[in-house]
């Protein structure tokens, strides 16, 4: 029971839930202006060839504000670094945690002995993270995606 007493389970499971709610919150807004920007798309008339580049730059543009929401999550877990002294500089604390997050694990840094099973946990978060933007992207896009098939083989009535 030593273990779950680790300060670094607490904190790493509280930083977790805090990066998990940003994100779902971030999905969540993002998924209501794709919607309202496929409904907007689909009462006009485009062509295939209008319709395809407005796509890749919708593709774009949602990877892209699911990078900035990343940068964000990254920034909380170097903070909160920082603040524990768990790395002394936060140029260090932002390389480790993108580092952690990404599960890169390449950067050489390593937490204080105490705070290392934080590391661990925010590999854990990245995954999640890393899983729902790549789900909920594939989602959207699969969403778009129907409207360039339905230009190139329309159903029939």
């Amino acid at each position: 029971m030593e273990t779950l007493d680790y300060p670094s389970w607490r904190w790493g499971l509280s930083l977790i839930a805090l990066t998990l709610a940003f994100h779902a919150a971030f999905v969540v807004m993002m998924g209501i202006v794709a919607v309202k920007t496929r409904a907007r798309l689909e009462t006009r008339s485009l062509d295939l060839w209008k319709l395809v580049p407005i796509m890749i730059c919708i593709v774009t543009a949602l990877g892209l504000l699911l990078a900035v929401a990343l940068v964000i999550e990254y920034g909380i877990w170097a903070a909160a670094y920082l603040w524990l002294g768990a790395l002394d500089s936060p140029l260090d604390a932002l390389l480790f945690s993108i580092d952690s997050m990404s599960t890169r694990g390449a950067s050489g840094l390593t937490l204080q002995r105490h705070w290392q099973l934080m590391g661990a946990l925010e590999s854990v978060n990245g995954m999640l993270l890393f899983g729902i933007s790549t789900a909920w992207l594939f989602t959207v896009a699969q969403g778009h995606w129907f409207m360039i098939a339905e230009q190139v083989a329309p159903r029939k009535s």
